[in-house]
C-alpha cells in the first residue's frame, strides 16, 4: 500500500511561561501530519520535540521524507526516527489503519480528571489561592509543583505553607526536573515520605544520578520522567512510577500495548501538545485509568490556549496551522 504524507507547520504561545530546574519554557511548535492511503483512509500525527537538537533532528529527518511511500517503507523507518517523529508517524499510521480512533471499537477515550500544575517559586501560592476558590477547590484533587527553581530554603519554607493548605484527601507530586543533589533530594524525602498525601518525587536527581534515584526509591516514591527520554531501556527495568510523555518516546503503540497489557505505576504526561496529540494522550489516559493503578494524569490544564488548535476534530487543526 502506498501512503501518501503531507505535512503543516505550527507554533503556539504558553499562556504563561513555564519555569523548571532545566529552564523555562514559553512556545511550542512543530508540524502536523496527514497521512492518506490509496482507498482513502486518513491519519493524523503531531512532531513537536523540546530540545532544539531534537527538534533539528526531526526537521532534517521530516525534510528527507518523500509525499509517497509503500506502508513497509514508513514501519521500517519508526525504528530510525527521532522520538517526537516516530510519535506522529506512529499516531497517523495506527489512527488510519484503525488501532485507534472512529474506526476503532473504543473510538477516542476521555481522559480521567487532571494533577493541576502548580507554577515554580512563591507563584504557587497565588495560583493554589486561585484553586481553592475555583468550583472544584483542593478536595480530592491532585497537584503537581515544579521545585528546584529558587534557593531551597525558600522552597522548603513554601512547602510548609502549602502543606498546611492541602486537605488530607488531595495529593501532592513535587517535580525537580532533576535539579537537586542527593543531600536535598533526602532532606524533602524524610519530610515528605510519611506524608499520605505524597504520590512520588518526580525525577529529583540528574538523569547521570541513577544510583542516587534507585537508593532515593528506596526510602519513598519516586518517578522517573528525563531519565527514561535519556534512557529508554529504563521504561523495562525501573520497576516504580514511570511518567510517560508519548509525544516524545516514538511509536505510541508501544505503549498503547502496555497499557491495554494493564502494567502499572504509568502515568501520562502532556508536552503541550495540539489536538491532534491530545487525542492520544487523552486515550492513553483513558487506558491507564481503567488499569491497576489509575492516578491523575498531567495534562497540565490552564496552560494552553484554546482555539482551533486544539479542537478534537483533527481537520479543525489541519485548518488552523495553515
Amino acid at each position: 500500500m502506498t501512503l501518501r504524507l503531507q505535512r503543516r507547520r505550527f507554533r503556539f504561545a504558553l499562556l504563561q511561561p513555564l519555569r523548571t530546574a532545566a529552564g523555562v519554557l514559553q512556545e511550542r511548535c512543530g508540524w502536523l501530519l496527514r497521512l492518506e492511503a490509496d482507498q482513502g483512509s486518513v491519519g493524523w500525527g503531531e512532531v513537536a520535540p523540546l530540545q532544539q537538537h531534537q527538534f533539528t533532528a526531526c526537521e532534517h529527518a521530516l525534510a528527507s521524507l518523500p509525499e509517497e511511500l509503500p506502508q513497509a517503507q514508513l514501519v521500517a523507518l519508526l525504528q530510525e526516527v527521532p522520538g517526537a517523529l516516530g510519535f506522529g508517524l506512529g499516531a497517523a499510521l495506527a489512527e488510519l489503519q484503525g488501532v485507534v480512533g472512529a474506526a476503532s471499537p473504543q473510538g477516542w477515550l476521555k481522559a480521567p480528571a487532571p494533577a493541576l500544575l502548580l507554577p515554580a517559586g512563591e507563584a504557587m501560592l497565588a495560583a493554589l489561592e486561585a484553586a481553592a476558590a475555583s468550583a472544584g477547590g483542593l478536595e480530592e484533587r491532585t497537584f503537581k509543583w515544579k521545585v528546584a527553581t529558587e534557593p531551597d530554603p525558600l522552597e522548603r519554607q513554601l512547602l510548609e505553607q502549602l502543606l498546611k493548605r492541602l486537605p488530607t484527601t488531595a495529593r501532592l507530586r513535587l517535580d525537580a526536573n532533576g535539579g537537586w543533589d542527593r543531600s536535598t533530594a533526602q532532606a524533602w524525602m524524610q519530610r515528605l515520605c510519611d506524608d499520605p498525601r505524597l504520590d512520588w518525587l518526580e525525577q529529583p536527581l540528574a538523569v547521570k544520578d541513577q544510583a542516587g534515584l534507585e537508593q532515593l526509591a528506596a526510602l519513598g516514591p519516586v518517578a522517573l520522567d528525563e531519565s527514561l527520554d535519556q534512557h529508554p531501556e529504563l521504561c523495562r527495568s525501573w520497576s516504580g512510577w514511570q511518567v510517560r510523555r508519548p509525544a516524545l518516546e516514538g511509536d505510541p503503540r508501544l505503549l498503547l500495548r502496555e497499557l491495554q497489557a494493564g502494567i502499572p505505576q504509568r502515568m501520562l504526561s502532556t508536552a503541550f501538545e495540539t489536538g491532534i496529540g491530545r487525542r492520544w494522550l487523552e486515550h492513553l489516559a483513558g487506558l491507564q485509568a481503567q488499569g491497576p493503578t489509575p492516578t491523575a494524569p498531567g495534562l497540565a490544564p490552564g496552560w494552553t490556549p484554546s482555539g482551533p488548535l486544539f479542537s478534537t476534530d483533527p481537520e479543525q487543526v489541519w485548518a488552523a496551522a495553515a
